[in-house]
């Protein structure tokens, strides 16, 4: 890591913030200096449609890049970064043309006046904030912020002028939505006759007595379940059984990763350059050439994370170690230097970047500002006022506990090399720094230590020998049929083992057991059932894939509802009946024992509350407790047969008393009740949630497929 590094982690996380608040707008610098951003043009195609409302895919696919270039930032891997950024935008967007109706339903929108406090208000955007902010006296000019900003959407470019007009739209979209979420948490309201009626009921306790036959007493091979009762019972609850687009496959991989051959010939590569790494004077240039990276500072040997650091400590100063295992890389260290050095160090400074002023003219500053420090200015004034590093600028210039090797080389060894202090200029890639180191805690001993590294990659004969065997099985399955048949006979006996993937989505790229291909979802898309699709690399492996189950969105089949389920509710139903019949009349307990037999008894079930959903004695089952506390059923025998979860009940109400309320403080749980609803409207799993109710009841048409 670096200063660099800093400053970026700090502004990948403000860009995370303003994606999550679905403020997509540019950063204001480059509309005021006129820089263009590619805006473009021509006819323009729809990546989706939400509710009759049609998604631009031009615009998508800039907010796409956005959110990918944030998650990159942050060290996200290329691949799951678009994933995520792809899933990130569509949902966003999705929100954004529900909410947009729900404002113009309830007539929620954003004045001329209201506009103007969001832009140059006390809480204006922080980025609107930075750029109208005087250096001298830290103060925001308002005024000089609405100056130019009006004389943009007057006399800018076109482009500048839609910038400016789609950030500025995001503000207002952001503030509409805090006003509807506002709404719908004031209108939540628990009355107190409701928490008074709640709390009576829980003070209820019942005593039953009962005899009860669970339904595993029949054997399912005789209650059967057919198609037609399946899809009675779909019909009557859609709501579960609803279904998204999606494709299965069953895959055979064949393995192209580096052999055994490809490791030797890697290591005695590296051994071939062993003389020219010892003898190279300007190792950061022959690093380069070498496709090697190479850092010129003294690291710390306790945060070294290296499995074979200790051989490598051990090596003489000026020799090699090595060639080593490093992952998926032969490496060779070579040790450069030995020194004491702190573990940790407390440092200030001021960055004069040479970024945005020539090399003299920094330096100039720099040692100006060293000038005027040594003769009592101060030090967090100066940094105010000229630091380049916005990761320490608003921390007086700032850097506690620091690590070696976090900082550019240069300046890690002046403040791990020299004493607690010391006060200096240092030049890094940066610019000049002003830098005094205020502590240090700790001791080790350093290293400094060069690495030429060679990554372990399959040589050409073995990626064709794994694609020769694909091409080969892949040619003999036709079919569904032979790839079973193929596999069978030709692959299984050789060890290979053959892989299902479910639920692959269309704009999905992340196969359940492979890994991510988008290549091969769109050719899984682009195939039939049964279709033996063509090897495709994922990861080091050619897949050979077979689509086996095609699923549209919709409702379930029969088939895949009793899948899902369907068939275990449908079949109890039937036991409870023929239960039932069994018992017949329900007259007495002890005539429910005598005519199911098998041992049954007449249990009792004590203390059963409404409160609790599962009781000790008879697990979730809200029928029999719904009977329990029917006033009608006090002091009797319920008349008829209870069809429950488990089982068929048989029941007697011993007693129903009441026991004192322990929590009565009823304007304490009212308002306990109103935050908790509150909460559950940013609750993402809550059912209460609006974004998840209104995406429930919309029609979203989803077509990324056609363009990612």
């Amino acid at each position: 890591m670096s200063i660099i590094q800093d400053i970026r982690d700090k502004y990948a996380k403000l860009t995370v913030v303003l994606i999550a608040l679905a403020l997509v707008g540019f950063i204001l610098t480059d509309y005021f200096s006129g820089q263009s951003r590619g805006m473009s043009g021509g006819p323009s195609s729809t990546i989706g449609v939400v509710n009759g409302k049609k998604i631009n895919f031009d615009d998508f696919s800039r907010k796409v890049t956005q959110a990918e270039e944030s998650m990159k930032a942050q060290g996200y891997p290329a691949q799951m970064a678009s994933q995520q950024a792809l899933e990130q935008a569509w949902n966003q967007e999705i929100s954004q043309l529900l909410l947009a109706e729900e404002f113009e339903k309830l007539g929620i929108n954003v004045g001329k006046k209201e506009l103007g406090d969001i832009l140059y208000g006390a809480n204006a955007p922080a980025d609107i904030k930075q750029q109208f902010t005087d250096e001298k006296t830290g103060q925001f000019n308002a005024s000089l912020a609405k100056q130019n900003i009006d004389q943009i959407l007057k006399k800018g470019t076109e482009e500048q002028k839609a910038n400016i007009n789609a950030y500025i739209n995001q503000l207002v979209n952001l503030r509409m939505s805090d006003k509807y979420f506002a709404l719908l948490a004031n209108t939540s309201v628990y009355p107190r006759w409701q928490i008074e009626k709640q709390n009576a009921d829980n003070a209820l306790m019942a005593k039953i007595s009962l005899v009860r036959e669970s339904y595993s007493s029949i054997p399912d091979s005789s209650v059967k379940v057919d198609d037609s009762e399946i899809a009675d019972y779909i019909s009557k609850n859609k709501s579960f059984f609803k279904q998204n687009e999606s494709r299965s496959i069953n895959f055979v991989t064949f393995r192209a990763a580096p052999s055994a051959k490809d490791s030797a010939d890697v290591k005695n590569q590296l051994m071939g350059q062993y003389e020219n790494f010892k003898k190279a004077e300007n190792l950061e240039q022959y690093l380069a050439g070498e496709g090697s990276n190479f850092y010129g500072g003294y690291i710390n040997g306790k945060t070294i994370q290296i499995a074979v650091k200790d051989s490598i400590f051990k090596t003489p100063v000026g020799e090699l170690y090595g060639p080593y295992l490093d992952g998926g890389s032969y490496s060779l260290a070579r040790m450069l230097g030995v020194r004491q050095m702190p573990d940790t160090v407390n440092i200030r400074h001021i960055l004069i970047s040479t970024q945005s002023r020539d090399t003299a003219t920094a330096y100039k500053l720099a040692d100006s500002l060293k000038t005027a420090i040594a003769a009592g200015s101060s030090f967090d004034s100066l940094v105010a006022r000229f630091s380049d590093d916005p990761g320490s600028k608003d921390k007086g210039g700032k850097y506690e506990n620091v690590p070696s090797g976090q900082m550019v080389p240069a300046f890690n060894d002046y403040i791990f090399l020299n004493p607690a202090g010391s006060k200096g200029i240092v030049k890094t890639d940066f610019g000049y720094h002003y830098i005094e180191i205020l502590s240090q805690k700790g001791s080790g001993t350093a290293y400094k230590v060069a690495y030429l590294s060679r990554e372990i990659i399959a040589s050409q004969e073995t990626d064709n020998a794994a694609l020769n065997e694909a091409n080969m099985f892949a040619g003999d399955s036709r079919d569904l049929k032979s790839f079973e048949a193929n596999f069978e006979k030709n692959l299984k006996p050789k060890g290979f083992q053959k892989g299902i993937a479910t639920d692959i989505t269309p704009s999905g790229s992340d196969i359940r057991g492979l890994g991510v291909s988008r290549n091969l979802v769109r050719a899984i898309y682009d195939a039939k059932k049964g279709e033996v699709l063509q090897p495709e690399r994922v990861d080091d492996n050619y897949v050979v894939a077979v689509v086996t189950e095609v699923l549209e969105e919709g409702t379930m089949s029969p088939a895949r509802a009793r899948l899902a389920g369907a068939e275990g509710p449908i079949r109890n139903k039937k036991k409870a009946e023929i239960l039932k019949k069994k018992i017949g009349t329900v007259t007495t307990l002890e005539d429910a024992v005598a005519k199911l037999g098998g041992g049954r008894s007449i249990e009792t079930a004590d203390s059963i509350r409404i409160s609790s959903a599962i009781s000790a004695s008879l697990g979730y089952e809200p029928k029999v407790t719904g009977a329990a506390f029917n006033p009608a059923n006090k002091g009797k025998l319920v008349p008829e047969v209870i069809a429950g979860q488990q089982g068929v009940y048989v029941v007697r109400v011993d007693n129903q008393t009441t026991t004192p309320v322990t929590d009565g403080d009823v304007n304490a749980q009212r308002e306990a009740r109103y935050q908790q609803a509150k909460q559950n409207l940013t609750n993402q799993y809550s059912p209460n949630n609006p974004m998840g109710i209104l995406r429930n009841a919309a029609d979203i048409k989803d077509k990324r497929s056609n363009r990612y």
